[in-house]
């Protein structure tokens, strides 16, 4: 069969005021008898209501179960980066609860779960912890507080008589001990206390924050029982594949197989969706093949499509030349002293153009979504997300439901680097939606690693025009740079917004070098490339292309870029001594080039990156082997304030150099011909893992505001590669990836 058209569910702007789902405590699947937290809301008929204060006037469910485990709806989405254990942490700390004896999970959609001050809900710019910190904290607290009032109850003695242990009431003056386990019953019908009444622990008194707690989600992760979205099954559940336009815009003008293909095995249905065609069939490799085989003429797009169209003859190498030959002043970020007068009375001047790459998200997970329609007129749908109320606003206003009448299962994510944003057309559940609808059975839709590159949203393209100027000692005292690009919040938008896109210019804008006259800038131009955001955003393009040329204006100068940068931070006390330490981590600043002990000719580059209320600083060592780039070993010293887990930290650090290391080496999406070069990994090559360096890392805990960990350490790791690199070979690299160049010579 195929599918009537899905009118109703077109594409139209997401309303800005959302209604929410309100808290039903039978949603929450809480067990009988469990004491279950839900601050600020009446389950016993006696909660508190009416303050404003994140983490209280909405629940955060904890559910402690009869054997004393901890059930916590997180907030945050786990991906790998660790959530899960400093959420556990996080509440443990205060509950006075072991973090080991906790469950965690994702939590569904609704404001009872935005516990950040700026009111939003995502997992995102390494917001989780640092903006979670304190509410979650307060959680703990007051959760122990009603713990407390119920021991009281139970043993007929004081509040003030009683302390805790992990997971215990405990009445020192007779030794009298009870299971938090034991008072959930009594504890559950317990007002929630005022949130002042509570005092928090001081950092002296942590026993589990700032340690190196074992993560609470590995043991099920190396057995195989986390369940992602790929792994959902319901009763009744058909599956399906798809094949997409070769470019975006495209629809469908015939299928002229289409009758072969519904008598292929396992077939149950074909479908015409916007952009694509669909096969449903009972196991998804027979969906698979069948999609595949589907022979389609492809129309171009109408001009009235509303979205992004990629032109026919796009390339990236012409629009490359396309940004760089854009030239003016565009409008300005950020300005300091006065650049044009300064730049008349400097001793050098130095000019270049330097060049960031579109990128893939390239993780592993493949994209996947499982939509089910229930005869009461709900829906449930199961996908991979890092913002649950936007996503089901967003199938709110495709379905015509009221999000009440919608469940979003936000599974653990199979690595995200921003790809699990709410992309119009690179995620597959606005698919499975239109799929489950046109069945009337649960639809799980998977998509192939060909067609998820096909349809991925990239991180921006961009060329940067700097100039520079060296005062008579070759100190850099001008530095100029006009990005021409689109953001990726501009391109989410798909148009220009009223003021600059931070996005596009975090990493030119916002550093501390004390440089006295620096001005940076934008020139808009839109991307025909769908774009997203990308581990570190505008910090993982621009980080690279401002230290690479800060290592340039060193050069000219006759300054050693170790000890320049230095200079240039000779008044802030908290990036001197971050540099310091990863200089003492490296074992002492030495740039080369210089001969290893196994024969090899080597050499080392710095770099520094302050994204995401952290500070990084990397020094790498590389080499030539048989005109490539080999990287031998990364030092890191990273400073985010304050720190709940130092393991994860760590471990977060050698991701970021991993994924760092991936793009400045090899990673690059090419367009030719309007389509993607690249449609599985042998075009698109991502590091292995016997090319990983050694990863040293120095965690510098300066006590200041918390910054974030995910991201802060990737931005230094480029240009630090791509600066040992020019350092050993004496040429000058001002783009990525450096799989573009042959260095043999």
């Amino acid at each position: 069969m195929t599918d009537a058209p899905f009118d109703a569910m077109g594409m139209e702007e997401i309303p800005v005021n959302l209604s929410r789902r309100g808290f039903m405590l039978s949603s929450a699947g809480v067990a009988a008898g469990a004491f279950v937290l839900g601050i600020g809301v009446p389950l016993g008929r006696a909660r508190a209501e009416g303050t404003k204060l994140r983490g209280t006037n909405v629940p955060a469910f904890l559910e402690i179960r009869p054997d004393s485990t901890v059930r916590l709806q997180s907030p945050f989405v786990e991906g790998g980066q660790g959530t899960f254990t400093a959420m556990a942490q996080i509440v443990g700390e205060e509950l006075d609860a072991d973090p080991a004896t906790f469950l965690v999970e994702n939590a569904p959609p609704g404001d009872e779960y935005v516990v950040m001050d700026n009111g939003m809900r995502i997992t995102g710019g390494s917001m989780s912890i640092r903006n979670g910190y304190s509410a979650m904290r307060r959680l703990g607290a007051l959760a122990r507080q009603m713990l407390l009032q119920a021991g009281s109850l139970h043993l007929g003695v004081p509040v003030g008589e009683l302390t805790t242990q992990p997971g215990q009431v405990v009445h020192t003056a007779s030794g009298r001990l009870i299971a938090y386990g034991e008072l959930a019953h009594e504890a559950m019908n317990l007002p929630v206390p005022a949130p002042e009444s509570v005092t928090l622990r001081k950092p002296g008194q942590f026993r589990w924050i700032g340690a190196s707690v074992p993560r609470v989600d590995v043991h099920d992760k190396s057995t195989g029982k986390v369940v992602y979205t790929i792994d959902v099954s319901v009763e009744g559940m058909l599956h399906a594949a798809v094949q997409h336009a070769p470019r975006l815009g495209m629809d469908i003008q015939s299928v002229r197989n289409e009758d072969q293909v519904r008598l292929m095995k396992g077939v149950h249905s074909t479908h015409h969706l916007p952009g694509a065609f669909a096969v449903v069939a009972e196991r998804w490799w027979h969906a698979k093949r069948a999609a595949e085989a589907a022979q389609i003429d492809w129309k171009e797009a109408g001009t009235d499509t509303g979205m992004r169209v990629m032109p026919a003859d796009f390339s990236t190498e012409a629009f490359r030349k396309e940004l760089a030959d854009i030239r003016g002043p565009g409008q300005e970020a950020e300005t300091r002293g006065n650049v044009r007068t300064a730049l008349q009375n400097v001793h050098t001047v130095v000019e270049a153009t330097y060049f960031s790459q579109y990128v893939n998200h390239a993780q592993l997970e493949p994209p996947s979504a499982l939509a089910r329609f229930n005869p009461d007129g709900t829906l449930d749908i199961w996908v991979p997300n890092q913002a649950p109320d936007m996503f089901r606003a967003d199938m709110a206003r495709r379905t015509g439901l009221s999000v009440e009448k919608i469940s979003v299962h936000s599974q653990m994510l199979g690595g995200f680097f921003g790809r699990h944003f709410l992309y119009d057309t690179a995620s597959p559940y606005p698919q499975a939606i239109m799929l489950a609808k046109a069945t009337g059975r649960p639809v799980k839709l998977i998509w192939s690693r060909e067609e998820e590159f096909l349809r991925d949203t990239l991180r921006p393209m961009a060329a940067v025009q700097f100039r520079g100027g060296l005062d008579k000692n070759g100190i850099p005292v001008v530095l100029e740079a006009v990005s021409v690009t689109e953001g990726p919040t501009e391109g989410l938008n798909n148009k220009r917004g009223d003021k600059l896109d931070e996005s596009a210019l975090e990493g030119l804008t916002g550093k501390a070098y004390d440089i006295p006259n620096r001005r940076i800038a934008q020139h808009y131009v839109k991307s025909p490339v769908m774009l997203g955001y990308w581990r570190s955003v505008g910090n993982s393009m621009n980080d690279f292309l401002y230290e690479t040329f800060l290592d340039e204006l060193a050069d000219r100068g006759g300054q050693d870029p170790y000890g320049l940068r230095l200079y240039l931070l000779r008044d802030n006390r908290r990036l001197t001594t971050l540099l310091k330490a990863v200089g003492e981590l490296s074992g002492g600043w030495k740039r080369g080039p210089f001969t290893a002990e196994d024969g090899s000719r080597r050499a080392r580059g710095v770099a520094m990156a302050s994204p995401f209320g952290s500070h990084a600083a990397a020094i790498a060592e590389v080499s030539i082997e048989n005109g490539r780039v080999r990287v031998h070993d990364v030092w890191e010293a990273i400073d985010p304030g304050q720190v709940v887990n130092p393991a994860i930290v760590e471990a977060q650090v050698n991701g970021a150099v991993a994924l760092g290391l991936s793009q400045v080496l090899l990673e690059e999406t090419v367009y030719e011909d309007g389509e993607p070069r690249a449609r599985n990994y042998d075009g698109y090559p991502i590091l292995t893992l016997d090319h990983m360096a050694r990863v040293h890392v120095k965690i510098v805990e300066s006590g200041e505001k918390m910054g974030g960990v995910g991201e802060p350490p990737l931005p230094a790791i480029p240009p630090a590669v791509a600066n040992a690199v020019s350092t050993l070979t004496g040429r000058r690299i001002r783009s990525m990836p450096l799989s573009r160049h042959d260095f043999s010579s």
